[in-house]
């Protein structure tokens, strides 16, 4: 338990003030796609080379990802919100609709998202009410040059340069 007493609504509507990138994070389980939206993917380290990301306890999506041990960070363009609402869907509508190939390490890469991160399970974490998840980059891709999708106060937006 925490020494200081930080009320949950207030704590969402100050960290929703930082906008964070939007990726999904996709592995087979069996011969059957499963998948996450996360805001929370990081680079870690360069050597070896690690990304990390934070889900929830609560995902009913995650424990079907760690059991394949591997997982793939979609990068997602702003022009890629219908991917994200399906995606965020619950059950087994998750992949309606959601193109997507499977790559040589047997992980579900979506068409045109802007990039790629293929990973072995390195560690996870617990994090409070979250997990963290590191994994080691076995491959890494940029697909397309285009602006990302950005997550601020609960919308997703794109990115607007300053002049």
């Amino acid at each position: 338990m925490s020494e200081t007493t930080i009320d949950p609504a207030a704590f969402r509507k100050v960290l929703g003030s930082y906008p964070t990138g939007v990726c999904v994070i996709t592995a087979l389980d069996g011969e059957k796609p499963a998948g996450m939206v996360v805001g929370t993917f990081t680079s870690v380290s360069l050597d070896p080379p690690l990304v990390g990301f934070f889900p929830d306890k609560s995902s009913t999506s995650w424990p079907q990802i760690e059991k394949t041990g591997h997982f793939c960070v979609n990068v997602m363009g702003s022009d890629q919100q219908q991917v994200c609402r399906a995606v965020s869907a619950k059950g087994d509508e998750k992949f309606v609709g959601v193109e997507y190939v499977v790559s040589d390490h047997n992980l579900p890469i979506i068409a045109n998202s802007i990039a790629c991160i293929e990973c072995r399970l390195y560690s996870v974490t617990e994090a409070g009410d979250h997990w963290f998840v590191l994994g080691e980059v076995l491959r890494m891709e940029t697909v397309r040059e285009d602006d990302p999708m950005l997550f601020h106060r609960g919308r997703y937006g794109g990115f607007a340069e300053c002049m």
